[in-house]
């Protein structure tokens, strides 16, 4: 396979070129549209360039054609490539529309103002058509490479990288920069090739074409024997180093860790940090001494990361400025940066990529490709539905306002069991609530229907006493259903006297929402005392009543209970002692743990790391793997205190 240098491209080859991308595209020149040609303005008549058949009599004529939808649309069309159209094809065009034109009769003011609607519609109804229907739009929806592909007839093609091309012109012109690359410079034309990677640096400075003046000295010497043929690539300067810069096994510079988790304190890193700064400093003294080789490149290549790159630019008294139009990257992978790997990536550069296909199986290879792509979906147009009206929330008025926070204020003081300042409100309030039996709104948010059943669920035990005792609250009344969740209806208290579990769906009352033992002999008590108010034991679900005498038994079963607790205490703690006493009395001598004489240590003499004990007695019994572990904390506190030895001085 043939070889060729990209600024040493053979002249029968060069000639030939054409860009790839308008290969079996082109339509043949007899299929070709002719323009009509425009009527030619004589000295008698004006006319327009543009328009086809547009003749005026006067300026004033002219001027109106001027400003006609017809021009304008001509224009327009002129400019995007397309040929110009009479005025009965206008007329046909505009009819196709839904939309009618409205600029051509208006007045000057109107249609000085901007382009009608009618004329940016065929416009843009124009371009899709254009669209389309070109060959060229469809290679514009091919994917994107890094290499721009030149075409020979019969069956060549050539592929040089984009990069090498200048970044501000079309690739239209890349054929022209190729020719252009062929010309010989004086001094030939330099490359500044550098790669920083993982604490790895290598940079050259290569000669990519010979200069002149070899060519004109090669012309002037002996015909008898012909020279030998000089490479064109030549490394004039280069400069390889390593630091120790990332963190082994973990991936990542240390400066970069230091960014995301702070600043670590161990020995590695910093020599870790201590090696970044290094590299940066040698690199940057690199580049001053290599200043006027660099500054005669044509083009200066970069690898490096977004850390990385901040050594090479962006620094006072860089060498590269940061918007220099000479930076490139490589647009390949690259791998470890060496001398060997520079020297690949130049290869590759400066050797351009070579196939054989026909120009049938270009076109072939053209077509299926085009025909692979996804084709574009015809969006359905559906009607927007028209949103539901929302609901108007009603605005309360003021006395509302008032009752609602009135409202608030009460629930509040009963479920955090105020009673002093509930006795107060109420007897100021209460003819807003009717009773105390009134039953809370639902707009409160709360899953309870009176007053005793939100003291009794929160365990207030006085607020529960005035309600029923005082206020004459009904314990009867039901809890609202799904009042209150399914497991805390389920939940069953071990006490005795707490009715049976709920069925799901069952009749629940205050009584049943009380969680404490405390509230629920409120309600047993006040059974007894008054037991011909309600029907407690009946629709209050309560399970028995609690009197006074009862309690009073009660608490003499519990105080007998307790002094039999504390007699059968006393009698185990005496049998303890008789037992102790019966033990006959064993004396037991200490043996002291006989003493250990250590060597005395020489102050002269050498120190064992890691204290007097010394180092092989610190990893006695100690596992293979600790050992190490034991030993790296040595080599790194050692490592600590020759860093602080070399800053103190």
């Amino acid at each position: 396979m043939e070889r060729f240098h990209v600024f040493s491209l053979p002249p029968a080859l060069l000639q030939t070129l054409t860009p790839r991308n308008l290969i079996s595209q082109t339509p043949p020149r007899s299929e070709s549209p002719v323009r009509p040609s425009a009527p030619q303005a004589t000295s008698n008549s004006r006319a327009c360039n543009i328009c086809t058949g547009a003749a005026f009599v006067d300026v004033n004529e002219q001027r109106s054609h001027f400003r006609s939808d017809w021009h304008r649309y001509n224009v327009k069309i002129r400019l995007s490539g397309g040929s110009p159209v009479s005025e009965s094809e206008f007329t046909q065009l505009v009819d196709g529309l839904e939309d009618s034109i409205s600029g051509s009769a208006s007045s000057d003011d109107e249609s000085s103002s901007g382009d009608s609607d009618a004329v940016e519609a065929l416009v843009s109804k124009n371009k899709k058509t254009t669209r389309s229907t070109s060959p060229s739009y469809n290679l514009r929806r091919t994917q994107q490479t890094a290499l721009a592909w030149f075409h020979s007839p019969p069956a060549t093609q050539i592929g040089i990288y984009k990069t090498m091309f200048p970044t501000n012109i079309p690739a239209a012109a890349y054929l022209t920069q190729v020719k252009d690359m062929q010309t010989r410079l004086e001094g030939g034309r330099k490359w500044a090739m550098f790669m920083v990677a993982g604490g790895h640096f290598a940079g050259a400075v290569v000669q990519v074409s010979r200069p002149a003046e070899e060519d004109v000295l090669e012309q002037s010497k002996s015909k008898r024997k012909p020279p030998k043929p000089k490479p064109e690539t030549e490394v004039l300067r280069h400069k390889t180093f390593h630091r120790y810069t990332t963190r082994r096994k973990q991936g990542g510079s240390q400066s970069v860790n230091d960014n995301s988790k702070g600043n670590a304190k161990s020995a590695g890193a910093q020599l870790r940090r201590y090696g970044e700064q290094a590299l940066r400093d040698d690199i940057r003294n690199l580049l001053e001494e290599w200043a006027d080789e660099i500054n005669d490149c044509e083009l200066i290549w970069i690898r490096a990361s977004g850390s990385n790159r901040r050594i090479f630019l962006d620094y006072e008294r860089c060498i590269i400025q940061k918007g220099d139009e000479r930076l490139r990257t490589f647009p390949f992978p690259t791998r470890r940066p060496t001398q060997s790997e520079l020297s690949r990536c130049l290869l590759e550069l400066t050797q351009v990529k070579v196939s054989h296909l026909t120009e049938d199986a270009l076109r072939a290879q053209d077509e299926a490709y085009l025909a692979s792509l996804p084709k574009p979906k015809v969006q359905p147009t559906v009607e927007p539905t028209p949103e539901p009206d929302k609901p108007k929330v009603a605005r309360l008025t003021k006395e509302e306002e008032v009752f609602r926070e009135k409202w608030q204020r009460l629930l509040e003081m009963v479920s955090k069991g105020r009673l002093e300042p509930l006795k107060t409100f109420w007897d100021r309030e209460s003819s807003h609530f009717q009773s105390v039996n009134v039953t809370i709104p639902s707009w409160t948010g709360d899953r309870r229907a009176t007053l005793l059943q939100v003291a009794a669920q929160s365990g207030q035990e006085e607020l529960t006493r005035w309600l029923l005792e005082d206020m004459h609250a009904d314990p009867t009344i039901a809890v609202p259903v799904g009042g209150q969740d399914d497991e805390e209806a389920a939940q069953a208290s071990d006490a005795s006297d707490t009715p049976s579990p709920l069925l799901a769906g069952s009749r629940r009352t205050a009584y049943d929402l009380a969680r404490s033992k405390g509230t629920r002999n409120v309600f047993r008590r006040c059974a007894a005392t008054h037991p011909d108010w309600w029907d407690w034991l009946g629709a209050a679900r309560v399970p028995s009543a609690l009197s006074q005498k009862m309690e009073e038994e009660r608490e003499e079963k519990k105080a007998q209970r307790r002094k039999g607790l504390k007699e059968k205490i006393r009698e185990r703690e005496a049998k303890a002692k008789e037992r102790e006493a019966a033990k006959p009395e064993v004396k037991v001598e200490q043996i002291a743990p006989p003493k250990v004489q250590r060597k005395p240590q020489d102050p002269n003499g050498p120190q064992k790391l890691g204290g007097s004990s010394g180092g092989s007695d610190g990893v006695m019994g100690l596992t293979p793997e600790m050992r190490a572990r034991v030993e790296r904390e040595r080599r790194a506190r050692a490592a600590e205190a020759r860093l602080k030895a070399l800053g103190g001085r």
